[in-house]
């Protein structure tokens, strides 16, 4: 008589043991932050958006006097006025992070480690915004409080107590982050870095004040809701007379950001690298 020995099988325990080295999200982001980090031309364009915004506002501290004729502008406003310069350095960054990788050929390299392919471009988009947010809003509160040091006994004097000032603040950080967005989208969409760079300027930058010249009413509404003018909104202190409620502006340039975005990805889905 015979017996025989019940040997576990293996293979069955194999097939559900997760891979040790497979893709998951948090890699991606992981893997995107590593690129991000290694280029140094990504800190040197935030640093050039900081160093300019806080010249810019260091410069208007101490060269504002009571009788100026300023007295009606927006000390956020005021102080902050280099954010114009920032947004166009992190702007150029944002369509550097995606069409950049599509002039180097390292795309491909990035599509063929993640075959989802939307998981790159989601990583990317997350760890852009985190940095540039983190970067702008720290150099907003230190560009403010230095410049309120020479402020302090003028009509502009303010702290980031008094109504309104610390959002704006925050909003002026938020909305550079969500144009810079829009142009990461256009990047990725257009996969030319001198393409996304002239659809932004002419589409985000020109369009609105060319439409701004048509005297009709509902065009002058609807361009409450353009990227500028939103951010310009998050940005002040003081209700914007003729633009969107704060709330508005917010969602305004979500949706504007978010569909660049989502055409960027569906186009991601569809075309080879």
């Amino acid at each position: 008589m015979t017996t025989t020995t019940a040997h576990p099988d293996h293979r069955s325990h194999t097939a559900h043991r997760p891979h040790p080295y497979g893709v998951t999200p948090a890699r991606v982001v992981r893997s995107e932050w590593h690129k991000f980090r290694s280029l140094r031309s990504s800190w040197i364009t935030l640093g050039s958006a900081a160093v300019l915004m806080l010249a810019v506002g260091l410069f208007m501290g101490t060269t504002y006097t009571s009788d100026g004729g300023d007295s009606d502008v927006d000390t956020v406003v005021l102080v902050l006025y280099g954010s114009v310069l920032s947004t166009l350095c992190t702007v150029v960054l944002g369509i550097l992070v995606t069409a950049g990788e599509y002039a180097t050929g390292l795309i491909r390299a990035s599509l063929t480690a993640v075959p989802r392919r939307l998981p790159v471009l989601w990583a990317k988009a997350a760890v852009f915004a985190v940095t540039v947010f983190a970067t702008m809003l720290a150099t907003s509160l230190a560009t403010f409080l230095l410049a309120q040091f020479f402020l302090h006994d003028t009509d502009q004097a303010a702290s980031l107590g008094d109504p309104g000032v610390f959002g704006a603040v925050v909003g002026n950080a938020a909305g550079i982050t969500l144009l810079s967005l829009i142009a990461l989208g256009l990047g990725a969409l257009l996969r030319s870095v001198p393409g996304a760079i002239g659809a932004y300027i002419g589409g985000v930058l020109i369009l609105p004040e060319v439409l701004s010249m048509f005297p009709y009413d509902a065009v002058q509404s609807a361009l409450r809701y353009f990227p500028t003018r939103a951010a310009g909104v998050l940005g002040s202190a003081t209700p914007l007379e003729g633009h969107d409620s704060v709330g508005g502006a917010v969602v305004a340039l979500c949706l504007w950001a978010g569909a660049s975005l989502g055409a960027a990805a569906l186009l991601l889905r569809r075309r080879d690298a």
